[in-house]
């Protein structure tokens, strides 16, 4: 797994590309990245099978800010990126992840 950001100097915003890895993903036929970011909408787009396997979705965020995240396979089981910049406790006993925005 992992989080990738790249800050854009013509707006104040960071591009975040968030991949799941083909030996990571658990033979997944689907995989969501959600979050505070899209509300934790199931109905959200999906993350893009490459040819590898993998699995990637590339986000804008708005910079200076930190948003909680998981990966949710095949609309049952939920996951952590182990590249997370955090992780905090969550209402459902687990742990969320953390993206940090901040310059």
């Amino acid at each position: 797994m992992g989080v990738k950001k790249q800050f854009l100097k013509s707006k104040p915003v960071c591009k975040v590309s968030f991949k799941v890895k083909a030996n990571e993903a658990m033979d997944a036929q689907k995989i969501q990245v959600l979050g505070d970011f899209n509300n934790w909408n199931q109905s959200t787009s999906l993350m893009k099978k490459l040819k590898s396997g993998d699995f990637s979705q590339t986000i804008e965020l708005e910079q200076n800010n930190n948003y909680q995240f998981r990966y949710l396979i095949n609309g049952q089981i939920w996951t952590n990126d182990t590249e997370a910049d955090a992780k905090t406790s969550n209402p459902f006993n687990e742990q969320n992840d953390i993206v940090s925005t901040f310059v």
